[in-house]
């Protein structure tokens, strides 16, 4: 069972939230609050996954994303938000949030999005990704980029990409044939020999150093 809290500062949308993954099986929604009640909530209740509304009155989601990131045992933490170029998503995603998704989500993907959260996996809204790669999240020139994956192993480097096109740990452990263990070995060393701090960055690396750009097609005629 992964247990989730949704922090928002509307009622409705907490409300929402719950109603959505509630009808999920092997999810469980263990509270909705507002954010000054996110940090004392996850230490007693000990989600797995946090949804974390990164613009309320009471309390910055910058503020709870950084107090939760210092905890012994800090959640997966999903950031929230009704704007798609949002100018705290560079921050957010430095401070190690695993994910940015709006608020209009589709309701029959939330679930899916969640297991993938839980499972270690990227989870980037289609427009916020597109404006990260585009250059709102800088990760440094391309060229550093490439000296950086230069250091990863041919299997790292497999890793990698799975990584950045939002594998969970499961999914990559089924397509590379691996045990989930090894994966997770994996996934330490390239964020240990690439420098960063989390998935998401060690994914927008890797988009900056080439490795997901599709082969052009040739043109007709």
């Amino acid at each position: 069972m992964i247990r989730v809290m949704v922090v928002d500062d509307e009622a409705l949308i907490r409300t929402g939230f719950q109603y959505i993954l509630d009808t999920a099986d092997d999810i469980e929604v263990v509270a909705a609050v507002s954010g000054g009640q996110a940090v004392p909530g996850v230490r007693e209740l000990c989600p797995d996954v946090v949804l974390l509304d990164i613009r309320m009155p009471d309390v910055d989601g910058l503020t709870v994303l950084a107090e939760l990131r210092r905890l012994p045992r800090p959640p997966v933490v999903a950031m929230l938000t009704t704007f798609d170029m949002d100018e705290y998503v560079a921050a957010a995603l430095h401070s190690g949030a695993a994910g940015f998704l709006l608020k209009d989500t589709d309701p029959e993907q939330l679930p899916h999005l969640i297991r993938t959260l839980a499972d270690g996996g990227v989870v980037l809204a289609s427009r916020v990704t597109r404006a990260v790669v585009d250059g709102y999240l800088d990760s440094g020139p391309q060229q550093a980029a490439a000296r950086c994956v230069a250091r990863l192993t041919e299997r790292e480097r497999s890793v990698l990409v799975l990584i950045a096109e939002g594998r969970s740990n499961s999914d990559i452990a089924v397509r590379m044939n691996l045990s989930t263990g090894t994966v997770k070995d994996h996934v330490s060393a390239v964020l240990s020999k690439l420098e960063v701090g989390n998935r998401v960055q060690a994914a927008l690396l890797a988009d900056r150093a080439g490795l997901l750009r599709p082969q052009r097609e040739p043109e007709a005629g």
